[in-house]
This record gives structure tokens, C-alpha cells and sequence, in this order.
């Protein structure tokens, strides 16, 4: 009795909720999705909830939780940080132009990561079509695997210890070109270069096919960075980015609409 009693008092409270104010301007639901291009693949999963605004509901603005992960063969990573690649940290390194001469490579033959992030979400309504854009502001990588790179810098440098236990430095040349590294822990959106970690953006486009399912297409921009155990000493670095552009396809399925 006591089962069927909060089955029942569940049951009229979601009902009460689904009918109230706050619900009624609510969009919500999970994008199922796959964007790929060649050997680079990142299938998602994503909640998301929007809040209508105005009247006529044209406008919708909310947040999103994205788990997502990253599959890549024979991927280059280049130097990461904004000082080093154009010259200045912070809001001053926007528009600034790359300086091709401090950049260094990592080449990678497979790399694989999985992250989660919370970001926002814009959209516009129109009936039964809407069109908006997302973008993750931070979160975590788990699941961070080695992998090892081919290091390509024409003056980079690590230290290591040699046979009299003595700390020298070695350039990333020969046998030590081959360096482990793996996926950047924490993600955050700083703008351009000021990235970290892996970061997804895009625009779509969606058609609500009927009250349970709706077809999303859209262009994602990925963003991954891969971390070397070996910092080289000269640059001060050991972070090294990959941006990836793909085409997306989703399946949504509404909660609120």
C-alpha cells in the first residue's frame, strides 16, 4: 500500500510540475550524436535545457551537460599555450598572428579520450524547425591513456638523469623523440590559444518529427590536448593541441518542447 501510495503522489507531482509556469517554458531532452570525418570520430551524448523567452517563444537560452568521446588515427598536436604561439597569454593574444617558430609537434599514430563538460546553449524556434549553437565552458577528461608521440622540435630539451646520477638535458632527437603523453585532465574555456583540454563547439539545425523524436544535423569544431610527460625545458611546455572540424548528426529525444 505504502509502494502504490508514493507511486501516486509521484505521479501527480510530475504531473504538476509538467503543467506549471516554469515547465510550459521549458526545452529539454538528450541529443544522441556522431560527428566524423575520415578517421577522427566523436560520438555524444548530451542533456539539454532551455528556458523560453518572450512570448511568442522564438528565443530559447539554457545549458548542456555532454558526455563525449574522441577517436583519431595519425593525429599532430601542436604547441598549446597562447605565450608561445602567439607571443602573449590573455584576452591580448586574441588576433594576434601565429608564431610559426616556436611551434613544436607531437604526432600521434592513435589517440582516444573521453570527457565530460557543461556549456550553453543559444537557440531559435520556428515551429517545428529550430537552429542554435552550443559550446562546452568546462569539465573533465577520464579515462586518460598513454600514448607515445614522435616529438619534432629543432631545439626543445628535457632532462632526464644519466648513469652517474647526474641531471642533464637532452634534446628530443633519436630515441628520445618517442615521448609518452596523455589527454589533459581539466577543461576550461578561456578563448582561443587560452584553452584547455578538450573542448567541443557547434551549430546545428533540428526537425522535431513528432512529440518523442526530432532529427538534429549540424558542423562541430573538437578541440583536444595532449599532455607530455617530459616538459622541455627550454620553452617551459609540455601542452600540445589538435582542432578537428566534422559534420554531425543526432537523434533528439524531448523531454520538454
Amino acid at each position: 500500500m505504502r509502494k502504490i501510495l508514493v507511486a501516486l503522489l509521484t505521479t501527480i507531482a510530475l504531473h504538476s510540475y509538467a503543467q506549471s509556469p516554469v515547465a510550459s517554458r521549458l526545452r529539454g531532452g538528450f541529443d544522441v550524436g556522431l560527428a566524423i570525418k575520415n578517421d577522427y570520430y566523436n560520438p555524444s551524448i548530451t542533456y539539454y535545457q532551455l528556458i523560453n523567452l518572450g512570448d511568442q517563444r522564438l528565443f530559447s537560452l539554457g545549458w548542456t551537460g555532454r558526455l563525449g568521446a574522441f577517436y583519431g588515427d595519425n593525429l599532430n598536436y601542436y604547441t598549446a599555450p597562447a605565450r608561445l604561439t602567439r607571443g602573449q597569454a590573455g584576452l591580448g593574444s586574441l588576433g594576434k598572428s601565429l608564431l610559426v617558430q616556436n611551434i613544436d609537434t607531437v604526432r600521434f599514430d592513435y589517440v582516444t579520450m573521453t570527457s565530460f563538460n557543461l556549456g550553453l546553449r543559444a537557440q531559435f524556434n520556428f515551429g517545428p524547425v529550430e537552429v542554435g549553437a552550443s559550446a562546452d565552458l568546462l569539465g573533465i577528461t577520464l579515462l586518460r591513456r598513454y600514448r607515445t608521440g614522435r616529438y619534432r622540435s629543432s631545439t626543445g630539451a628535457f632532462t632526464a638523469v644519466d648513469s652517474l646520477n647526474r641531471e642533464v638535458q637532452k634534446p628530443f632527437q633519436g630515441p628520445d623523440a618517442f615521448q609518452r603523453a596523455r589527454a589533459q585532465r581539466w577543461n576550461l574555456r578561456l578563448l582561443g590559444d587560452n584553452d584547455y583540454g578538450m573542448l567541443a563547439t557547434e551549430v546545428y539545425a533540428r526537425v522535431r518529427i513528432n512529440q518523442r523524436f526530432a532529427v538534429k544535423a549540424g558542423y562541430q569544431w573538437l578541440t583536444t590536448e595532449m599532455v607530455v610527460d617530459n616538459r622541455d625545458v627550454v620553452a617551459d611546455n609540455n601542452r600540445f593541441r589538435n582542432r578537428t572540424g566534422f559534420p554531425y548528426i543526432a537523434l533528439t529525444l524531448p523531454i520538454f518542447y
